[in-house]
């Protein structure tokens, strides 16, 4: 799903990211590591195309990721945050069908997939809750079901735990292990745990100064 040849980005002299080879396959799961500042989050925000690299090859199912409009990426790609970026003024089922509607899709098509997905992360009796009357938890369950929304084939989730405590970050990524196998999507979860990679055993990309080496 994810193929990335000879990709190097840098800002003026800095070089953050220099000659990655990486490769995630159809329904494959990963995590990425690395301290900060060693280029994860780059590397998602060249995924997503949030910016542009300055040489190698990024391509996307097959695709070269430049010839992909950026609507397009958007289905194919659902993007979970740290921060959560859920807008407070919208309720939970607000927040979620935002993914929907910003792709053109109408409230009557994604109100029954929204409402299914709300269930399944156990926020049911919260569909109509605001963001400040939810749990640091609960509020990335809703970022979780935002970014599954509109059926993505890949999720990229940039520290999705890095808010949470270490109970609930760990219920948190034990959910995104049973979506992964339930919406059959190759997922990559950008963290610096070494506790969450004790706890789920899984392909590890290991980034050190804009390079990687592969722990299986």
């Amino acid at each position: 799903m994810i193929r990335i040849q000879s990709l190097t980005k840098q800002y003026g002299q800095r070089i953050i990211l220099q000659d990655l080879n990486l490769h995630l396959g159809e329904g494959e799961f990963a995590f990425l590591q690395g301290r900060s500042g060693s280029g994860k989050s780059t590397l998602l925000k060249l995924l997503y195309r949030d910016i542009g690299n300055n040489s190698g090859q990024i391509e996307i199912d097959s695709t070269t990721i430049e010839k992909i409009p950026k609507y397009q990426l958007r289905r194919k790609m659902g993007i979970i945050f740290q921060s959560f970026e859920l807008l407070e003024r919208k309720t939970v089922l607000e927040n979620v069908m935002l993914a929907g509607e910003v792709i053109g899709r109408t409230w009557r098509e994604i109100e029954p997939e929204a409402s299914r997905l709300i269930e399944r992360v156990g926020l049911q009796g919260q569909k109509d809750c605001f963001p400040a009357q939810l749990s640091g938890g609960e509020q990335q369950r809703v970022a979780i079901v935002r970014a599954l929304l509109n059926r993505p084939r890949i999720l990229l989730a940039d520290e999705p735990t890095g808010n949470l405590d270490t109970q609930t970050a760990i219920e948190v990524v034990q959910l995104l292990k049973e979506l992964h196998v339930e919406e059959k999507m190759a997922m990559l979860i950008v963290t610096h745990s070494e506790q969450l990679l004790e706890q789920f055993p899984a392909k590890t990309w290991i980034m050190d100064q804009g390079q990687v080496g592969i722990h299986e």
